[in-house]
């Protein structure tokens, strides 16, 4: 089975906007690692994305503007995905998002009962990773 997720390190955020409660996370480029199936190399691309997250209780969030991530956590019930987001995310139940940004010490840190990860474009191909 082929894989794919971010890799929110590097990544860059457009901005974090927020309706009600409903708050929206914006990669203007998201980079994203693909794993083929029986393979030990992985390939690195970017695309742009938005994460969702309903019903959010924010209660910490970073300035305004373009930020670019450091990594983070993102909890689907039970499950905690340290520093990457799997592809597809859809997801109901606790879901728990910390964000953290390279230049500042502002985090992204709130609360929410369902979550989806929509990818918009088509990925670009930026480089092959080699097993060290």
């Amino acid at each position: 089975m082929d894989s794919s997720s971010i890799e929110l390190k590097g990544s860059a955020i457009e901005a974090i906007d927020r309706d009600g409660d409903r708050v929206e996370i914006r990669f203007a480029r998201a980079y994203l690692i693909k794993t083929m199936t029986g393979s030990a190399e992985r390939t690195r691309w970017w695309q742009a994305g938005s994460l969702v997250i309903e019903d959010a209780k924010v209660s910490e969030c970073p300035p305004p503007g373009g930020l670019v991530c450091a990594g983070g956590d993102l909890d689907e019930n039970i499950y905690t995905y340290r520093d990457m987001i799997p592809i597809p995310f859809e997801s109901r139940g606790h879901i728990r998002c910390e964000l953290y940004f390279e230049g500042t010490e502002s985090r992204l840190r709130l609360t929410g009962t369902a979550a989806r990860l929509t990818m918009r474009d088509v990925p670009k191909y930026i480089e092959h990773l080699r097993p060290g």
